[in-house]
């Protein structure tokens, strides 16, 4: 599986009505760290299954950033049932963000 791309309209369907965790990457083209990041997410979407991987343009969906109190980026929020559970801010490397995730 592979990162998601969302948005305002579809983030609903996307993130709070998934059947499986959810980690939202808010993030922007501009940020370096956010950059850095994008790899990491990419090869652990492909290794796993158990989480849905979705990233967000904070630029494009600043309504999103703004109800999730999105302050620095990138920021991962990890969403079960359509509720946050914990988030991160700042990169992570790949054995961080498998730490970060647990035993989701």
């Amino acid at each position: 599986m592979s990162v998601i791309n969302s948005n305002s309209n579809d983030f609903e369907s996307v993130v709070l009505k998934s059947d499986k965790p959810v980690l939202v990457d808010f993030n922007a083209t501009w940020c370096g760290p956010c950059r850095m990041m994008g790899p990491v997410l990419e090869d652990y979407s492909n290794e796993n299954d158990k989480v849905k991987i979705v990233s967000i343009d904070v630029d494009e969906n600043s309504d999103l950033a703004s109800t999730y109190g999105v302050l620095s980026i990138p920021c991962l929020v990890l969403f079960k049932d359509g509720k946050e559970v914990i988030r991160n801010v700042g990169f992570i490397g790949k054995e961080e963000l498998e730490s970060f995730l647990g035993e989701v």
